[in-house]
């Protein structure tokens, strides 16, 4: 019996190596006066730019840019809107990242509302109903790892002693277009590809043995898994392969957001939130370190309290699809996934947690603000002690 479940609107995809020749037309059904947020010099500084530009000045679509170098904070936001709001603009277009498509959300919600970011940010502010207008969004991710172009929420961030991340969230803010074109991944260095392509595979592995998770979006999560394995190192460790593994990549990270937006996530994303507001870490960077402690601590709460528990059976068929391969048991199939995980984590030399200033004596306060969404969704409730553990293994 297949249980009652519903999805949330999606954009509509675009996908394809040369896509980016298709956003003039896109942006073009929307209206011609855009605020295109970019990343600070990547991408205009690659070979797409002179041609973007020169195909939106051919279709007479206007054009204001606005950068974004890194995870963007509400007082940022608030300025920016505030900078365009007597423009009439009509549509906002991101390329970029996770945080500049995270950032052209958000723009693209408040410009016809003109109120605080802050008065909608989950946990932080008056969280004020949002019931729009928003401009019509584009997102063209040049990245393979938020699957930010698939979701309705824009991750803001104040670091600092007191600081946050946190979503402004709402249907009104899924892009009406994704636009994936492979090509515009060429350019990602060895460590952001690593980072990224971690943040995709926890997102899959986490929405996968989600308490939300559906015969749906386990089929696109498994889905996501296999490119995962096909792309991640024919990507990272280039020649010939390069160029299908960013494709492979791409699709995996659009599943990632899609099946995010459906299910929430898991303990890392619950650990991810004061991590990233606490300390100047990569959001990439704490999933790939911790997905191996975590989905070893998962396992064990698991078989302990709840060894009937279908995410048990899940974790197993997960090992099969990262290693190409069925195992005999699904005893054996855990131990080769936290071995798989372990020996990728080395393998792309992601950082331990004290390399951003991360101590034991941070894990009290860490903890207690990790119990936000994604750690509701995890497979079971995990104890303090056991989340300390996760953040133990990784120090």
């Amino acid at each position: 019996m297949i249980q009652p479940f519903s999805i949330a609107r999606l954009p509509r995809i675009e996908f394809g190596a040369g896509s980016i020749a298709k956003l003039p037309d896109l942006i073009g059904q929307y209206g011609n006066r855009i605020v295109l947020v970019t990343g600070r010099h990547s991408f205009v500084n690659s070979t797409h730019w002179p041609t973007l530009l020169e195909a939106l000045a051919k279709a007479g679509i206007g054009w204001q840019r606005t950068p974004i170098d890194d995870e963007p904070s509400p007082q940022q936001i608030d300025q920016i809107v505030r900078h365009y709001s007597n423009d009439d603009i009509q549509i906002v277009v991101g390329i970029g990242g996770g945080s500049v498509l995270d950032a052209a959300k958000a723009i693209a919600g408040l410009l016809p509302v003109g109120d605080s970011v802050m008065d909608y940010l989950e946990g932080v502010g008056p969280e004020k109903p949002y019931q729009g207008p928003a401009l019509p969004f584009i997102a063209v991710p040049t990245t393979a790892g938020t699957g930010s172009e698939a979701t309705k929420n824009a991750v803001l961030s104040v670091r600092g002693a007191n600081g946050f991340k946190k979503s402004f969230r709402h249907d009104l803010l899924i892009p009406e277009v994704a636009l994936l074109d492979p090509d515009l991944l060429a350019t990602c260095p060895p460590a952001q590809i690593a980072a990224n392509a971690m943040d995709a595979l926890t997102q899959l592995l986490e929405a996968y043995v989600s308490v939300k998770a559906n015969p749906f979006t386990d089929a696109l999560a498994e889905s996501g898994l296999n490119a995962v394995r096909e792309g991640l190192f024919a990507w990272y460790d280039g020649g010939a392969s390069a160029a299908a593994g960013r494709a492979q990549m791409a699709y995996a990270a659009l599943l990632s957001g899609i099946c995010l937006a459906q299910t929430g996530l898991g303990s890392v994303h619950g650990l991810a939130s004061p991590l990233g507001g606490f300390f100047p870490i990569p959001h990439g960077v704490v999933c790939g370190t911790l997905v191996g402690a975590a989905t070893r601590i998962n396992l064990a709460a698991l078989k302990e309290r709840e060894p009937h528990h279908p995410a048990l059976r899940k974790y197993a068929h997960a090992s099969h699809l990262l290693h190409g391969q069925p195992f005999p048991a699904a005893e054996a199939a855990h131990v080769a996934l936290l071995g798989l995980l372990n020996d990728w984590i080395e393998r792309l030399a992601l950082p331990r947690l004290r390399h951003y200033g991360i101590a034991e004596s941070d894990f009290a306060r860490i903890v207690a603000h990790s119990r936000g969404g994604s750690m509701k969704t995890n497979p079971l409730t995990l104890s303090d002690t056991e989340i300390t553990q996760i953040l133990q293994q990784r120090l």
